[in-house]
C-alpha cells in the first residue's frame, strides 16, 4: 500500500491525539467493531493491515516530528488503524517498542489493545527498560456481535494474564469502553466490569464517539442507533456516570481521563494537567492528587506563547484567558497543536471555539440536564 493510495486524512502516519503522539504505519483491522474510529479517517474497508514504510523509517518519523519532544512527548502506537497483537502486526509493535528504548527514551508508551496476548508478550515488554509501556486493554462487555464481533471476554483474560507477575516493567489499565446506555450498563455488566478492574493497576470509563461517519454505519447495516445526536467529544450521560461510580469501591483506581490512569500507573503527576479542573478530581487516591497538586503551575501567556513559536500552524494563536483551570486559546484550525502545548505545559489548553462546561469532563453534553454554566 502507498501512502497516495489512503483518504487524505490517513496520510498523517504521525498524528498528534490528545492523550499522545500516534504513530500509525500499519493499517488495516479486521475486527470490525461497529464504532472503531477507522470510519473516520475513511479506513473501514482496509481489514488487511499493510505497512506503509518500515519499522525503522516510522519511529523515525516520529523523533523528528516537530511536535515530538524527547522524554516529555506521551505516544501511542497504532490506536487509530489496527490492533497492535493481531499476529501479523505484533511484531511490529515490538519492533517500535524495542527501538524506541534502544534510543534510552523515557516517553509514556500506550498500547491500546482488545486482542489475546500470550506469557511471551509480557516476557517480551519486561525486557524494555526506559520507555513507560502501559498496556490499556479495551474491555466493553458488550455480547451483541453486529456492534462488536470480537468479544470481549478475549480483552479481560489477557488482563488477567499481563497483570499477573508481580515485578514488571509495564503496567496495565482496564480501559472500559465505551459504554453505552441500554447496551452494557446493567447491573450485572457494571459488576462485572467492577470484579475486572481488581486485576488491573488502574480503570478508565468512559463513552461512545459517535461521530456521523459511524452513525452512517449504523445506520446502514441497521444497527439501532444509540443516540439520536452526533457530536465531537465522547458520550458520557449523567445518570451513567453517577451509577458507575456508585458501583465502584473507593478502593478501586477509577478515573475518568486516560492520561490520568497512565499517569498515575507509573506514579507520575497527570501530563494532560487536569489538576486545575477539580471536579475531574474527585475520584482521584488522595496519593495521585498530591502529586498533581505539586506538579501544577497556571503558565502565563508568554510562556504559552514561547512554548507555540516553534510551530508554523501556531503563528496565529491568541491567548485568550488564563485560570487555574486552563489556557483558552484561539487562532488554532486543528486540535493537534493544542494537544503540542498540552502536553508540553502540563496543563491544560482549551480552543475558544469548543469550551468545557463545568462538571462535563470535555464530554459531549448529551444526556447532560443542566444548562452548561
Amino acid at each position: 500500500m502507498h501512502l497516495n493510495q489512503l483518504p487524505e486524512r490517513a496520510r498523517e502516519v504521525v498524528e498528534y491525539r490528545k492523550s499522545g503522539l500516534s504513530l500509525n504505519h500499519i493499517q488495516g483491522c479486521p475486527l470490525d467493531c461497529a464504532y472503531c474510529v477507522r470510519h473516520t479517517y475513511g479506513l473501514w474497508d482496509q481489514r488487511q493491515p499493510r505497512a506503509l514504510m518500515t519499522d525503522a523509517q516510522a519511529v523515525d518519523e516520529l523523533v523528528k516530528h516537530r511536535y515530538f519532544r524527547p522524554n516529555v512527548t506521551p505516544i501511542q502506537l497504532f490506536n487509530r488503524a489496527t490492533e497492535p497483537f493481531l499476529p501479523k502486526v505484533r511484531p511490529h509493535t515490538f519492533a517500535v517498542l524495542e527501538e524506541l528504548d534502544a534510543r534510552d527514551l523515557t516517553n509514556h508508551v500506550l498500547v491500546i489493545t482488545r486482542h489475546q496476548l500470550n506469557q511471551y508478550d509480557a516476557d517480551r515488554l519486561n525486557q524494555l527498560r526506559h520507555i513507560k509501556v502501559t498496556l490499556l486493554f479495551t474491555y466493553s462487555g458488550i455480547d451483541r456481535p453486529e456492534i462488536e464481533p470480537y468479544p470481549s471476554k478475549v480483552a479481560a483474560e489477557s488482563l488477567k494474564l499481563m497483570s499477573a507477575p508481580r515485578l514488571r516493567n509495564y503496567r496495565t489499565i482496564l480501559y472500559w469502553r465505551p459504554l453505552v446506555p441500554g447496551l452494557n450498563d446493567t447491573d450485572e455488566h457494571l459488576a462485572d466490569a467492577r470484579d475486572l478492574s481488581e486485576y488491573a493497576d488502574a480503570t478508565v470509563f468512559t463513552g461512545l464517539f459517535y461521530r456521523d461517519q459511524i452513525a452512517q454505519y449504523y445506520r446502514s447495516n441497521g444497527i439501532p442507533e444509540p443516540y439520536a445526536l452526533t457530536a465531537r467529544r465522547k458520550i458520557v450521560p449523567e445518570a451513567l456516570e453517577a451509577r458507575v461510580l456508585a458501583a465502584f469501591p473507593n478502593t478501586v483506581a477509577l478515573f475518568r481521563k486516560t492520561s490520568c490512569a497512565v499517569s498515575y500507573v507509573h506514579g507520575l503527576p497527570d501530563y494532560n494537567g487536569h489538576y486545575g479542573i477539580r471536579e475531574l478530581c474527585d475520584i482521584c487516591p488522595l496519593s495521585q492528587l498530591e502529586l498533581c497538586r505539586a506538579a501544577h503551575r497556571v503558565p502565563t501567556a508568554v510562556e504559552v506563547h514561547d512554548v507555540a513559536s516553534v510551530l508554523p500552524e501556531a503563528a496565529d494563536l491568541k491567548v485568550v484567558d488564563i485560570t487555574e483551570r486552563a489556557a483558552v486559546v484561539s487562532g488554532l484550525e486543528t486540535e493537534q497543536p493544542r494537544y503540542f502545548l498540552q502536553h508540553s505545559l502540563g496543563f491544560q489548553v482549551h480552543d475558544e471555539r469548543h469550551p468545557h462546561h463545568e462538571k462535563r469532563h470535555g464530554r459531549a453534553d448529551i444526556g447532560w440536564t443542566e444548562k452548561p454554566a
